[in-house]
């Protein structure tokens, strides 16, 4: 069986932090743990799998901005992990309720240590229980791989090799298209729709997005019940299926985890044989990995054709983080293909890169009207999409997409060096143009960090200063002025301020940097230098 949350807070290990558990509500013994780590990190999210309890000492969140500590707990959430501790006492005295209230929102349960203890050995005592468990899971696992491989060899349908996997976990599974159409489903040996009375009903009554499709109990975090094991089927790099195990209360989450992880290559088998991917979709896979690789210009113009893209067609490459990125792609697919414009997708890890064809003719026009409309989507909230600039072609096409996730890695800077005062949204699909970051991009991949940061001081060092001195904004203030086209009343109601702070701020900075910028050259240089300030 797993190992739940609740036991791990009771071990010798951990109870000596005399643990408590926000929010309030929350059942620890429905949150299963697969394993336990630590880090200070805050940009560890991308590294975990989904499951961990991860041990923090709030050294660097007692330093951090809120809304970098709102991304930690947020990015945290969506990557599924069962829960997050955090040490109180010295740096930190106690949890900022700004991320209690983020992780409540999300789902996620904190886990408040107010002692002091070891993380080495509670990571060593805990994470020997769970590697004791992992075998087991992992026999249990390669058994329901075997049968399902001998069903397949006698010629068995997708139903009967599901059964087998029901049966080994004790849960209803489906296998769906990657946007939701049932291709196969069973139950275990005797189930009744008592137990569980959505469980046989496919998969309409959750989209496999959020904490559930991840491992986390669905419908919120300590709230017993189904949970819903989501694991994504390629087959030739073609996503082709979605395997859902919707594992009831009483079954085994972290063995139905396993097992269908394990079954992956069987089932991919078993799709080749009864849904072959299309050559139209392999040539895009096949394509969308050359620019991933960052291939040779004449393999990309070689592979183009066969995916619907004539070499010389104007193109953008977007990238696209998500939660739940199957979801965004068929949104975007979906969207593409009623607009008739050619695209290739493909899905590595967590991130989901698409190339999207545009005409020859108003090509600049057609792109401006693409960010609008990838901006009203529907689908995951959290997803954030970022937009290469226009590739001439496809030989162009990595280029496009370097500078895409060049553009997310400047909008998480800012996000990060941003004032508390200036508001970001906490949720909701963003599309981020990635010609809007053409000079921090420009500045990153031609430039050092030290002549930037020289270039930096001598245009700013006043400001710079003032701002670390006396825990000023002025910098802040600076950039979104000039960004802004030095509107000074549209930069007040960004910033939230009154336009007599505004005016006064101003004026300030006009001090320090030697007088109005408006109508010199100096312009120039100082939006320069406010967009550098900040970057790595």
């Amino acid at each position: 069986m797993s190992v739940f949350l609740g036991e791990i807070l009771a071990h010798p290990a951990l109870a000596a932090a005399d643990p408590v558990l926000h929010p309030l509500g929350v059942v620890a013994d429905a949150q299963p743990v697969r394993w336990v780590h630590s880090s200070e990190v805050l940009d560890i999210a991308p590294l975990l799998r989904g499951g961990e309890l991860l041990l923090c000492g709030g050294i660097t969140l007692a330093t951090a901005t809120p809304a970098k500590r709102e991304d930690y707990v947020r990015e945290l959430a969506q990557r599924g992990i069962a829960a997050l501790a955090i040490e109180t006492g010295g740096a930190l005295p106690e949890i900022p309720a700004d991320m209690l209230r983020t992780a409540e929102e999300y789902g996620l349960p904190v886990v408040e240590l107010r002692e002091v203890v070891p993380f080495v050995g509670v990571m060593q005592a805990i994470n020997s229980i769970l590697v004791s468990e992992s075998v087991g899971h992992l026999q249990q696992a390669d058994a329901a791989t075997r049968a399902m491989a001998a069903e397949l060899a006698h010629g068995a349908s997708l139903d009967k090799i599901l059964a087998v996997l029901a049966g080994i976990t004790g849960s209803p599974v489906h296998l769906t298209s990657p946007w939701g159409v049932t291709m196969g489903s069973a139950v275990p040996e005797g189930w009744s729709s008592g137990v569980d009375a959505d469980a046989g009903e496919g998969p309409a009554d959750d989209d496999g997005s959020g904490p559930g499709a991840h491992g986390s109990p669905a419908g919120g975090a300590g709230r017993p019940g189904k949970t819903v094991v989501s694991v994504d089927i390629p087959v030739r790099g073609v996503l082709m299926g979605r395997l859902e195990v919707r594992v009831p209360e009483a079954a085994d989450v972290a063995l139905a985890q396993v097992a269908g992880e394990r079954a992956v290559d069987i089932l991919g088998l078993a799709l080749l044989q009864h849904t072959p991917p299309g050559l139209h979709a392999l040539a895009g896979a096949e394509l969308m990995r050359a620019v991933l690789n960052s291939a040779p210009e004449w393999r990309l113009e070689q592979l183009a054709p066969a995916a619907g893209f004539p070499t010389d067609s104007p193109a953008v490459v977007a990238a696209i983080h998500a939660a739940s990125p199957q979801e965004v792609r068929g949104a975007v697919e979906t969207f593409l293909s009623s607009r008739r414009i050619p695209c290739a997708a493909y899905l590595d890890d967590a991130e989901l890169v698409v190339m999207i064809g545009l005409p020859c003719t108003d090509t600049a026009g057609e792109r401006r009207q693409l960010l609008e409309s990838l901006q009203g989507l529907a689908g995951d909230p959290d997803a954030v999409i970022a937009v290469g600039p226009l590739a001439g072609g496809v030989a162009e096409a990595s280029w496009s997409l370097a500078e895409a996730r060049r553009a997310l890695e400047v909008r998480q800077i800012r996000r990060r060096n941003a004032s508390a005062r200036r508001q970001y949204p906490a949720r909701g699909l963003v599309v981020v143009d990635a010609e809007d970051s053409a000079v921090e991009s420009l500045s990153l991949t031609c430039l050092d960090a030290s002549a930037r940061e020289a270039f930096v001081n001598r245009q700013l060092r006043a400001v710079l200063e003032h701002d670390a001195q006396r825990q000023s904004q002025l910098l802040e203030t600076l950039r979104v002025w000039l960004d802004s086209g030095c509107n000074t009343a549209q930069s007040a109601r960004e910033l939230h301020l009154e336009r007599q702070s505004m005016h006064h701020r101003l004026q300030r900075i006009f001090e320090l940097c030697g007088g109005d910028p408006r109508g010199t050259g100096r312009l120039a240089a100082l939006h320069l230098a406010a967009r550098m300030a900040g970057l790595p």
